[in-house]
């Protein structure tokens, strides 16, 4: 089985909805201590949001599944 580009940016989008994930839920303190970030204040790490964005790269890797390609 081959590895195509779509798997292989699926699969970066998985790692990094996974750490948003995990620095929204561990490293609150450390966000919020940074908010001088010129990212952190455009894409604030609330929950919900990085729930949502994992919920969407699994969605999307479901429906490349589908389609044969992972």
């Amino acid at each position: 089985m081959t590895t195509s580009i779509e798997a292989i940016v699926w699969y970066l989008f998985l790692l990094d909805s996974t750490i948003a994930i995990l620095i929204s839920l561990f490293f609150t303190k450390w966000a919020k201590k940074n908010k001088n970030n010129w990212f952190i204040k455009r894409f604030p790490l609330t929950i919900g949001w990085t729930i949502l964005y994992f919920g969407l790269v699994l969605w999307v890797g479901t429906s490349l599944y589908r389609l044969g390609i992972l």
